[in-house]
């Protein structure tokens, strides 16, 4: 009987545990190993500073989802990884595997940035659902006392697509609380150009965003570096300065803290560097997957910025590594499934404030040979169905659904 053990319990972890335990049967042990014991849909933290979500109403308990389908669940942080012993170090004690799926996330990097973060600095984040909860507490005194707004992202970040809805919400909710005329809005990004979006842009998404900021009066401040953040101030490396009353900036990502603390087994900033068929590069019985994976950005910017790796590529990416290690403990022999991170298809669907965006490609990145932004003025719907239909999946298990 082989162990499998998969470190991380949000998109990638949970779904490549259950894809394991799908694949390999009863004969083998699928233990998943989570510093959290609850799923969060991530995506719809964005709506939490608004009120329109609660983090409960996005929040499942994995042990049950675990034992439903007879994976075994272990509540403890992961601290270190030794590939030679094959040796998982938990704050609940050793654990050994023949086989190791590491879908940890990341390592949010607010010191990139001296004042950058809710915790010791003076911004705030919708990165996690204690920062969304206190992105709401701000977001409400600051309809009682308005003023000058910053949103975007700092250099290094990867999650474009999160900092554009808080943007497109924030301007929304803020109109319906009554204080937009009063409220001057600044969209901060690392980005050379609007939709850049960490993917190289798409046909006509800057064009889209350059009328939806012009329309929305909404001042954009492109290759943004920053220098410090200070309170009601934003100090660029430029010289400029930038007032604010409110702030909500996404920091850059590093690999986990686990990664960083386990010596040749991730890259300088913790990811782990793996082929097309997500298997770590030196050690064949050790995968990744999800914000865990390497991705070496395919582009140069005037300001350093990042792939995203969230939602769809994250699942896609889990289900090819739990279904080529399940391929070898079969003795399946053949080549392992590959699917290139940049060709997993680019599927989004970017809320605006009761309005959307659908992004759509056959490849995440360049070259494409299909891509389209539709907008939808009108709702939506999208993303509500959407997460849904994935906490539905989630709870039943079901994670072989797309």
């Amino acid at each position: 009987m082989a162990r499998v053990i998969v470190i991380g319990g949000s998109f990638a972890g949970i779904t490549s545990a259950l894809e394991a335990r799908r694949r390999l049967g009863k004969d083998h042990e699928v233990l998943l190993i989570s510093k959290t014991d609850k799923f969060t849909f991530i995506p719809s933290l964005i709506w939490v500073p608004f009120g329109r979500r609660k983090v409960s109403d996005v929040t499942l308990p994995v042990e049950p989802i675990a034992a439903k389908k007879g994976v075994k669940f272990l509540h403890a942080e992961a601290t270190q990884i030794d590939p030679e012993k094959k040796v998982v170090t938990t704050t609940k004690g050793d654990f050994n595997y023949d086989y190791l799926l590491i879908a940890t996330g990341v390592d949010i990097r607010f010191d990139a940035v001296e004042g950058l973060g809710p915790d010791s600095g003076h911004t705030q984040s919708v990165c996690t659902p204690s920062h969304a909860e206190h992105a709401r507490e701000a977001f409400e005194k600051f309809v009682k006392d308005p003023g000058p707004v910053v949103i975007g992202a700092v250099q290094g970040a990867s999650c474009m697509g999160a900092a554009y809805e808080f943007l497109f919400n924030f301007e929304y909710y803020a109109r319906k609380q009554g204080v937009r005329k009063k409220v001057d809005v600044t969209w901060l990004s690392p980005e050379p150009f609007l939709g850049h979006f960490g993917i190289s842009g798409m046909l006509g998404g800057s064009t889209m965003l350059k009328g939806f900021m012009k329309v929305l009066r909404i001042n954009p401040v492109l290759n943004a570096d920053v220098e410090k953040i200070e309170p009601g101030q934003i100090k660029m490396k430029d010289g400029k300065v930038l007032p604010y009353k409110f702030a909500m900036l996404i920091p850059p990502f590093w690999g986990a803290k686990v990664i960083q603390n386990s010596p040749g087994l991730g890259d300088e900033k913790g990811f782990i560097p793996t082929t097309d068929s997500y298997q770590h590069k030196k050690y064949p019985n050790i995968f990744a997957a999800g914000l865990a994976v390497q991705v070496p950005a395919p582009f140069k910017t005037k300001v350093a910025m990042g792939v995203p790796k969230t939602g769809y590529p994250a699942d896609e990416t889990a289900k090819v590594a739990a279904r080529n290690i399940a391929a070898l403990i079969k003795g399946q022999g053949g080549r392992l499934h590959e699917k290139a991170f940049g060709k997993i298809p680019g599927l989004c669907m970017l809320d605006a404030g009761r309005k959307e965006v659908l992004i759509i490609s056959n490849h995440l990145l360049k070259p494409r040979q299909f891509a389209i932004m539709l907008p939808n003025p009108f709702g939506d719907p999208s993303k509500w169905v959407f997460e849904k239909y994935f906490l539905w999946k989630t709870r039943n298990g079901m994670s072989y659904l797309p």
